[in-house]
């Protein structure tokens, strides 16, 4: 496993479903094409498996 992950927000989530948008913002992401790095862990994993229409991950 990579020490950590990078996660970019691909598409909105304006008319996404209300428990993935509050995912999306509990992964520290606020607007589309923003980019954050967080720990890969399954906590991180399990809210990327539920949001990964939405946002692109890379392994750092």
């Amino acid at each position: 496993m990579a020490k950590s992950l990078k996660i970019t927000l691909v598409k909105s989530t304006i008319g996404a479903v209300p428990k993935h948008k509050k995912t999306v913002e509990a992964l520290g992401l606020r607007k589309t094409g923003k980019t954050v790095e967080l720990p890969d862990n399954d906590a991180t994993r399990g809210m990327i498996r539920q949001v990964r229409h939405l946002v692109k991950v890379e392994e750092v």
